[in-house]
């Protein structure tokens, strides 16, 4: 609420700085009755705004105005208009100007402080410039319509810094400028934007809102341009900037009654989508409510459609087709976006890069005021310093001066004892030279002397030099040692090992020959016993062809008797009582035994005997 109140006081602001002609702050009963016409006139400001719900100025009294003002203020914002604590405000200032710093606190409580939101942005800001543009915009011709004058003077109030006189930075103006040209699809041209930068810096800290209408409309950073292109870049930065129009365009989308595809013009801005008939967005179809549980995902080619994608709502889904693959992946691409905003709870890009930028400029802004404020500190400081430094110069001038007279002063005691040690002089050159004498017979003492104690150094370093190589040999032997005799115990350790790998490797030669020859005495059996098996087939298959043989006897012998029998059976059937006879083949006479039976038990003895060996 805070960014929204900041936005509504900027226009405001325009609105009521147009009433004020000499720029003092205030707005007198002269300059209201000059910028808005006297009673009955026809072309104030306010009477012609061509909304039904405003009320005209017809009253040039401060009072009236602000009156007038505040209740047209009140009709767009949607916010419930009080005129008693208007005049309850005002009520001691029916002659005098109406200050801006007087209508600020009204402006505050009873207005601002009461939007919720639920109002037409364009129409609030479409009041404002109409109280101010005929005084302030330029007389000359432009290459931009009134329309697109409106539509630069609301980016300028989204852009500017929020302190007064609004301005527009030269950052601003450069992002500004940047994203026109980008919509107009030419190239951003920086070293001319650099020179002009160069001219604003020199001049001011920035443009205002006519300086840059005229800046864009000389078409100075348009060139070969024409006045369509510019207002078609002018209305898509608008659309994005002001009315937080992320993305817009034409797609296929599936109804949800009919199953039929329609073509309608899509509107995404921060948590809605909005469908249309067609971009004039007079005829407008639904809306798409947006979530933070909201997702969007690729559908495949189905039903004649492709490039399908699907937005999935809570309460709804809904089937798009985009024109192409790229037009596809840029919408899931910036609904999900636009979604992941929803669920983190951040601004649109824009407004978030502006609040950025914005933080950047203050905090550069405090580095370069803490900077002054820390030259001003060495600036003050150094002519302390500039102070001090001339006081010690005047004290040393003072010092030089006692000095000089001290030194004449000295000069001349100086006379007085070099006369008086001239003769103490001589006498010490005598003793001195003695004294010469005496140290050259003792220099020559102690040069012997030292000699001989350098002798004993160098005697006593080579000393040292030997016992350090004596040492050093001993440590070398003991090393040497002890190697020995750790490789004799691996040598010793590695004889045993093998040894005990030696014994291994014979008991177990020893064990594979025993086994060898049990295998092979085991073998030799198994030829034996398969000699003497296959010995004892051989004659079990002679011994079956004789039973075959017998066999064969023994049938021809039982169909003779077979048919001996059946003669004797056709002679003796008609005489009855006589005892049957008996068949053949059925039971043989006591003590007669079957030679069939006879036979196949000596093969089945014969058979078991050989599977038993």
């Amino acid at each position: 609420m805070v960014g929204l109140k900041e936005e509504l006081l900027k226009s405001i602001w325009h609105a009521f700085t147009a009433l004020d002609l000499d720029r003092s702050g205030k707005v007198s009963k002269s300059q209201l009755k000059a910028s808005l016409g006297a009673p009955g006139q026809k072309g104030n400001s306010l009477g012609n705004l061509g909304r039904s719900r405003l009320i005209p100025a017809c009253d040039w009294r401060p009072r009236r105005i602000v009156q007038v003002l505040s209740h047209n203020l009140c009709t767009v914002l949607n916010v419930p208009h009080d005129p008693v604590a208007l005049e309850e405000h005002f009520r001691d200032d029916d002659e005098g100007p109406v200050s801006n710093q007087g209508y600020m606190p009204y402006l505050n409580k009873f207005i601002l402080e009461k939007v919720q939101g639920n109002f037409d942005k364009v129409e609030f800001n479409r009041m404002c410039w109409t109280l101010c543009a005929k005084k302030n915009l330029s007389k000359s011709p432009l290459l931009i319509s009134d329309e697109d004058a409106f539509k630069v003077w609301v980016i300028f109030n989204f852009l500017s810094e929020d302190k007064y006189p609004l301005i527009i930075v030269p950052e601003e103006i450069e992002y500004l400028l940047k994203k026109i040209t980008e919509a107009m699809g030419a190239g951003w041209q920086q070293e001319q934007f650099d020179h002009y930068k160069i001219s604003i810096n020199t001049s001011r800290e920035g443009l205002s809102a006519w300086e840059l209408i005229d800046l864009i409309g000389s078409g100075q950073f348009s060139k070969g341009m024409d006045r369509q292109t510019v207002s078609m870049a002018i209305n898509e930065v608008f659309n994005e900037l002001i009315l937080d129009v992320l993305k817009q365009g034409y797609m296929l989308k599936k109804g949800h009654k009919r199953k039929n595809w329609m073509e309608r013009w899509f509107v995404l801005k921060p948590n809605i989508i909005s469908y249309y008939v067609s971009e004039d967005l007079k005829d407008k179809k639904g809306d798409i409510i947006l979530d933070g549980n909201c997702c969007v995902e690729a559908l495949p080619d189905k039903d004649g459609k492709k490039c399908l994608f699907l937005i999935k709502c809570l309460d709804k889904t809904f089937e798009i087709s985009a024109s192409d693959k790229k037009k596809k992946q840029e919408w899931i691409q910036a609904i999900q976006s636009t979604v992941n905003l929803l669920r983190a709870g951040s601004p649109p890009p824009h407004k978030e890069a502006r609040q950025k930028r914005k933080e950047l400029r203050q905090k550069l802004l405090a580095e370069q005021e803490e900077l002054e404020r820390q030259m001003k500190e060495l600036q003050a400081a150094n002519e302390n310093k500039q102070k001090e430094l001339e006081t010690v110069r005047k004290q040393l001038e003072a010092a030089a001066a006692r000095a000089a007279e001290e030194e004449k002063k000295r000069l001349q005691t100086q006379v007085e004892l070099q006369d008086r040690f001239s003769l103490e002089l001589e006498r010490e050159k005598m003793v001195r030279q003695k004294m010469e004498e005496q140290v050259a017979q003792k220099s020559s003492e102690l040069e012997q002397y030292l000699q001989r104690v350098r002798e004993l150094e160098e005697m006593y370093q080579q000393l040292q030099e030997a016992l350090e190589d004596e040492k050093q040999a001993r440590q070398d032997e003991e090393t040497v040692r002890k190697l020995q005799a750790r490789l004799l115990e691996e040598e010793t350790a590695k004889r045993a090992e093998l040894e005990k790998w030696h014994l291994q490797q014979q008991q177990t030669i020893q064990m594979t020959e025993a086994e060898k020859q049990e295998l092979e005495n085991q073998r030799m059996m198994k030829d034996q016993a398969l000699q003497v098996a296959m010995q004892q087939l051989k004659q079990l298959e002679l011994e079956r062809k004789e039973a075959l043989e017998q066999y064969e006897e023994v049938k021809k012998k039982l169909e003779t008797a077979a048919n001996n029998t059946k003669s004797w059976k056709d002679k003796v059937a008609h005489h009855e009582g006589l005892i049957r006879l008996i068949e053949p083949g059925f039971f043989w006479p006591i003590g007669v035994q079957n030679p069939v039976t006879v036979v196949w038990k000596k093969f089945n003895g014969r058979i078991n005997g050989m599977l038993k060996a």
